[in-house]
């Protein structure tokens, strides 16, 4: 199983909502989770909204910081462009998504960003499974 770590300066949206799809899309192929620089304590209640949409419960989560994962190994660290690059973290291969905080968007946005996510996720298990 490959262990995937999302990370996000607050880990209140894009990596929360990015463990979520992992979750949810990689079951039983996967093992998820996200993290902060300087993480917020909390969870967005408009990520929740957004997840809560599709069916995903973002209550079980909660906002943790990066030195949760110093000095242990990920498969993947994925950043989401907000300029972390989590360097105590040993990470097989590293991936910088470029997704613009939608901590201030309106509803509509935040979605159009949830939905960027999800097709990221997606497509970033495809490669796993081709990758022996």
């Amino acid at each position: 199983m490959k262990r995937l770590l999302f990370v996000c300066v607050e880990n209140s949206n894009r990596s929360q909502m990015a463990e979520a799809f992992a979750r949810m899309h990689g079951a039983g192929r996967v093992y998820a989770e996200s993290a902060g620089s300087k993480p917020s304590g909390r969870v967005n209640p408009k990520a929740f909204e957004a997840m809560r949409e599709l069916g995903y419960d973002l209550s079980t989560h909660t906002s943790k910081g990066l030195g949760e994962f110093n000095g242990q190994h990920v498969d993947v660290a994925v950043t989401m462009g907000c300029g972390d690059e989590c360097p105590l973290v040993r990470a097989d291969q590293r991936v910088n998504w470029k997704i613009p905080d939608p901590r201030d968007m309106t509803p509509e946005q935040f979605r159009g960003v949830r939905d960027l996510i999800e097709q990221k996720v997606k497509d970033l298990l495809a490669t796993l499974d081709s990758t022996p």
